[in-house]
């Protein structure tokens, strides 16, 4: 896991497996640590790693409920999850399916952990919304179309952006099951502006980006979903991201979109 310091009072973390981020921010003595990463070594070395660089977690959040964002827990199982209210109801029209997607993985990847999930006390929150953090606040913006939920998580104070598996130098725009195309397109758009605006964009799976950086990728990422639409079988797809794995995904966005 390799931790990275992108303001003085915010920290990336980034697994090995997937790239999976995870964001450590702090304000007023007060921190919280927005998804998480993926392998039992990795969130057993998470709460010592965090108290070392005084980052200390007064609570959880999630991005949106894929298995890969919701292991925050199994690191902190005394802190209580915050999630935007979209994921609350999804995991209630999903009962179990984060815990076996999960198994299913760990099972693949022939993964032991100490004890399975447990999402414990979650505590929904209004998107768009506000949450207070040491005197200052982070905003909540709804952040729909790689699935049916998902917050983007603004710490506008130091310029820190989360967005949960959009703008990813690694992945093209993956639309799941319960996702849609027009959400997709909804939010890029709705994060644009907020990209003009930070100073660093933390996506999912990937290296934080610049202003710069992340605006390109709301570029290509909008011109790939033009492609998509139209139904091109074999699109140009962006540099980094032409890969057998990404074009793996494209086909399985034609099927769902059709």
């Amino acid at each position: 896991m390799r931790a990275v310091s992108v303001h003085p009072d915010a920290l990336v973390l980034t697994s090995r497996i997937w790239q999976t981020t995870a964001t450590a921010l702090r304000s007023g003595g007060e921190a919280v640590l927005i998804d998480s990463p993926y392998f039992p070594d990795e969130l057993e070395a998470l709460p010592g790693l965090l108290a070392g660089a005084d980052f200390e977690p007064d609570g959880l959040l999630a991005t949106h409920a894929d298995f890969d964002h919701l292991l925050g827990r199994l690191a902190f199982p005394g802190l209580a999850l915050g999630l935007g209210q979209p994921t609350v109801e999804r995991l209630h029209r999903e009962p179990g399916a984060a815990q076996r997607d999960l198994r299913d993985h760990d099972a693949e990847f022939y993964v032991s952990r100490p004890s399975p999930l447990a999402l414990g006390q979650v505590q929904g929150l209004p998107v768009p919304g506000r949450l207070e953090l040491g005197g200052e606040e982070l905003e909540l913006h709804p952040a729909e179309g790689h699935t049916a939920d998902g917050t983007a998580i603004f710490a506008r104070p130091l310029g820190v952006l989360v967005v949960g598996d959009y703008l990813s130098d690694l992945e093209i725009p993956l639309i799941s099951r319960g996702g849609s195309l027009p959400e997709y397109r909804a939010t890029l758009a709705r994060l644009s502006p907020l990209v003009e605006t930070a100073q660093v964009v933390v996506p999912g799976h990937g290296a934080p980006h610049d202003r710069g950086a992340a605006l390109r990728l709301i570029d290509e990422d909008a011109d790939y979903l033009d492609a998509l639409e139209a139904g091109d079988e074999r699109p140009k797809l962006p540099p980094g991201r032409d890969t057998k794995a990404q074009r793996r995904v494209h086909a399985e966005n034609l099927l769902l979109i059709r």
